[in-house]
């Protein structure tokens, strides 16, 4: 199951257990139980959801996240598409990738996507991600979603194989 806390990989528990020791080394704080950078307000530190979690509860001007694993050298890619979210009560603010390698790209090395959100007004909104891989997108790239989102054509090979939908997951978010 993937999740805004766990990652499939082995790269993935390194970039975590390398993010800890940096906190650790620059938390040396206040001695007061705020981070060493200020306050907890929800624009600098959104809540992170798990990806399964498709109903939501925000409150205006609360951020949250949603991050999933991707990994371009195998065609995996992740896109907010329609329904997208209803602007006055949800906005997106965009998508931020973070590679397993770090600074330096690696051949065949995945990352982690995540997708920012802030709750705006009062309601409820609805609001997709799909999820494609090479076996269930065709004519995609990391910044363009499929032309169609149905399944890509099977090999030619003369034998029938089944196509496989790529994976949608829909969101329900209510503000409060």
């Amino acid at each position: 199951m993937r999740t805004a806390s766990i990652f499939r990989g082995s790269r993935g528990g390194a970039a975590i257990a390398a993010a800890a020791l940096l906190a650790l080394a620059t938390g040396c704080d206040s001695g007061t139980d705020e981070p060493a950078g200020g306050s907890t307000s929800t624009a600098s530190h959104p809540t992170s959801h798990p990806v399964k979690d498709t109903s939501i509860t925000a409150e205006p001007g609360e951020r949250f996240t949603l991050t999933v694993d991707q990994n371009a050298s195998t065609r995996e890619y992740w896109y907010l598409v329609d329904p997208k979210p209803d602007s006055s009560v949800l906005v997106s603010h965009g998508q931020d990738y973070a590679s397993d390698s770090g600074d330096e790209p690696e051949p065949g090395a995945g990352g982690r996507l995540t997708f920012t959100f802030e709750a705006k007004g009062k309601g409820t909104t609805r609001f997709t991600l799909l999820h494609c891989t090479f076996t269930t997108c065709q004519g995609n790239t990391s910044t363009r979603p499929p032309r169609t989102t149905g399944p890509s054509a099977g090999p030619t090979t003369g034998e029938a194989t089944p196509s496989q939908e790529p994976e949608r997951i829909t969101y329900t978010v209510t503000v409060g």
